[in-house]
């Protein structure tokens, strides 16, 4: 096969021409996903699904460690259940999907196909439920969940998406406040320790919150095009929800009390996230933690050596597998090395081993990073002690970087014309003041597309200053364009 090794990359557009046709482009190219004959949904290929297992085993570890357990609900609720909580009904009315008939018949109720689901878990909780020692309860479930969008992006925004949804119950606010921040906090360590993307914790203003939700707080992510990515959620449902499901129990001092309920969720948007906060022109940059393989050995075959260097990247292979690291041999004839070395590149893995007659004589082989291309040698012998923290070098090295990009990309805007010329000349998250109003969010909102992404856990109580809009005292808040 007479494949020019240059070309390969020519096919995706560069970021800096158009980013949202580059992100396309990768998605497609590094075949993660494919569009399927439905509107607004995508098929998973297995490269885009072996990330996604990844993240899922490593949230699941975590979720567990902290107390929680794994169930499933069904993907129909009857949409009388579902207008029981008019609030949460207002919010996903748009995007709600109605099944009206099961095979020839007319359902005599329509089922709202999941969008989230507290009305159908609540009902259910309702009646395992019955004294304080039931208490807590805390149940996640990983399934699907459909949203009608009308805009779409693959990972970002789709009409079916996968995701985990934790869903508990607790006799008292303070319980319920602990469970809403402490998975807030495992959702901040998935982001920074295994997808090497940096977040803002912070609380969701009142306009911003999930619907029925009595708090909502937030991880925020910075993209590589200036714009932000909501990277998960976590909500404290008060009381709200339990009094309009009956979610109550027997204390201890014998009173029937209404119970405190929480939810919180990531989904295959992180996919997403990964794409754009890592990848360049090349393609994919992936964090060694979550990449589906982790090392690839691409032989370098001469004529002569072709049996030993078979042989010899064999043994490498097998020796990185008993160590745990997800390696790949790519021994496939009739692609040059160099067209290798490109589609590897482009699907983001994060170490390249070559081994060539050369590489042969000076038992080693030529290691080669993807995050910044630089080359090394390493000797045979000490390839299980250095890999391992050449990986974890590399890991941390995306994160160092990523969190240095959104450093940069973070303004103080003087006044409301600054912050209106920052966004679109520089782009990023916009540190300012904000009074507290929610006329002054919709009104920012409306001029300028960018919205309060969170305000901030570690802002300063002290730091006080002339609202973006409307000049009256307020407190420091992130805004943004965003995904």
């Amino acid at each position: 096969m007479n494949i020019n090794d240059k070309e390969f990359v020519k096919e995706v557009t560069s970021q800096a021409v158009d980013f949202s046709q580059w992100y396309l482009d990768i998605v497609l190219k590094t075949e993660m996903m494919d569009y399927a004959p439905i509107k607004g949904c995508m098929a998973i290929r297995p490269y885009g699904y072996a990330i996604w297992e990844n993240i899922q085993q490593l949230l699941d570890r975590r979720i567990k460690e902290t107390g929680h357990k794994n169930a499933y609900f069904p993907l129909f609720i009857p949409e009388s259940l579902l207008e029981k909580e008019a609030e949460h009904v207002e919010g996903f009315a748009p995007e709600v999907a109605l099944v009206t008939r099961g095979g020839n018949e007319e359902l005599a109720e329509k089922l709202v196909v999941r969008p989230t689901s507290e009305a159908i878990i609540c009902e259910m909780y309702a009646r395992w439920i019955q004294s304080w020692r039931d208490l807590p309860l805390l149940i996640n479930q990983w399934c699907n969940v459909v949203r009608w969008e009308k805009n779409t992006r693959p990972f970002l925004r789709t009409s079916e998406f996968l995701w985990q949804e934790g869903h508990t119950v607790h006799a008292t606010e303070e319980e319920a406040q602990e469970e809403t921040l402490k998975m807030l906090g495992v959702y901040q360590d998935l982001l920074e320790s295994e997808l090497a993307i940096p977040v803002i914790p912070g609380q969701k203003t009142e306009k911003e919150k999930f619907a029925g939700a009595l708090r909502t707080y937030t991880i925020e992510a910075l993209m590589a095009d200036g714009k932000a990515l909501q990277a998960g959620t976590s909500h404290n449902l008060g009381q709200h929800f339990a009094k309009v499901f009956e979610i109550k129990f027997q204390d201890k001092d014998d009173e029937l009390k209404y119970a405190w309920t929480t939810s919180w969720g990531v989904s295959t948007r992180l996919i997403g996230a990964l794409i754009m906060v890592h990848g360049d022109d090349r393609g994919l940059k992936l964090p060694p933690r979550v990449a589906p393989i982790q090392v690839v050995i691409v032989p370098i075959i001469g004529k002569k050596s072709k049996d030993e260097v078979l042989r010899r990247a064999n043994e490498v292979a097998a020796g990185l597998r008993s160590i745990n690291i997800r390696v790949e041999l790519d021994d496939r004839e009739g692609y040059s090395p160099g067209w290798k070395f490109n589609q590897w590149e482009m699907k983001g893995v994060p170490l390249r081993l070559e081994i060539g007659p050369r590489d042969l004589e000076n038992k080693g082989v030529t290691a080669v990073r993807r995050d910044t291309g630089e080359k090394s040698f390493l000797l045979d012998q000490d390839l299980s002690a250095q890999l391992p923290l050449l990986l974890q070098n590399i890991q941390d090295s995306l994160f160092e970087h990523a969190l240095k990009f959104r450093e940069q990309k973070t303004y103080r805007p003087q006044d409301y014309g600054d912050f209106k010329e920052a966004l679109d000349e520089k782009k990023g998250f916009m540190l300012a003041h904000w009074c507290g109003d929610a006329r002054c969010e919709e009104e920012i909102k409306a001029g300028t597309k960018a919205t309060i992404r969170c305000i901030p856990f570690d802002s300063d109580p002290k730091d006080k200053g002339p609202c973006l809009f409307c000049q009256k005292e307020g407190r420091p808040v992130y805004f943004a364009r965003s995904y």
